[in-house]
């Protein structure tokens, strides 16, 4: 990934971004789970409308980064939307041929399509507002994550945080010794990437190698250890998260009034 896509998808200093990172995953992951079991399309509707209008709101993301970040999610849900709608027994709502498209099929696949793009902008807001390293520490303050895993997983960060750096000098040493194309340009076929990443392989598994011995040699797992930056948790923190739940049953409970609301049976009817 380019410092440029980098930068685009980074929030720091916004008002999510000051947030605790436990307690944004965990709110992700609440979320999420809620949406396993809702099965109409005009639930995660209203929730993706509120979500992207919070998560622009608390992280200010252009909207170029916001379009980028939902090509993946968009596109999955598109497939999930088609499957459905094309194979899902029920209701014939228009046919031509072996092609026939089902009322419950629209239904389904549309709650299954909006329900990733709910999780998906949730997603695009804790990525873009939350650093890698203060997750980790987070979690292993507020989570009681072990030691070994925090410090392993922040070690593995950084080797993928110097991977772009280290391709571009690799790809730098072997321009010095490859040989120039009949226009004067250095080769750019597939032999010349295949080599490239070899390269990178082997010098990430060296260095790799190095930084667990490093690890290990300063008592990595041991305890108790202290923490010397630590992330806060306060009542904003709280006041966030009881907001966020607090939407996400008022949602839910209206839409079960007003009879939108289905379950697991909906792939049944």
């Amino acid at each position: 990934m380019t410092a440029a896509t980098t930068s685009a998808f980074t929030a720091s200093g916004s008002v999510l971004a000051r947030r605790n990172p436990t307690v944004k995953l965990a709110l992700l992951f609440v979320v999420s789970l809620a949406m396993v079991f809702v099965f109409d399309p005009v639930t995660p509707a209203v929730l993706y409308i509120v979500a992207l209008a919070t998560i622009q709101a608390s992280t200010r993301l252009p909207v170029k980064a916001m379009a980028l970040g939902h090509v993946p999610f968009v596109a999955f849900g598109l497939g999930i939307f088609l499957v459905n709608a094309l194979s899902r027994p029920g209701q014939i709502l228009w046919e031509a041929g072996p092609v026939r498209v089902t009322v419950e099929g629209l239904s389904v696949g549309g709650s299954l399509a909006l329900r990733t793009l709910v999780i998906g902008i949730l997603a695009i807001g804790f990525v873009a507002s939350t650093d890698g390293v203060a997750l980790m520490g987070s979690l292993h303050q507020h989570a009681r994550l072990g030691s070994r895993v925090t410090y392993a997983v922040l070690a593995g960060y950084r080797m993928l945080q110097e991977m772009p750096r280290e391709w571009q000098t690799i790809r730098q040493a072997h321009a010095v010794r490859a040989r120039l194309r009949p226009d004067g340009t250095l080769p750019r076929g597939l032999s010349a990437y295949r080599r490239a990443a070899f390269a990178l392989l082997v010098v990430s598994v060296r260095k790799g190698e190095r930084m667990a011995q490093s690890l290990e040699s300063r008592g990595l797992g041991l305890s108790p250890r202290t923490t010397w930056r630590k992330i806060p948790l306060n009542s904003t923190d709280w006041l966030m998260a009881t907001t966020v739940l607090a939407v996400l049953g008022g949602i839910l409970a209206l839409s079960h009034i007003l009879g939108f609301l289905e379950g697991y049976d909906a792939l049944f009817s």
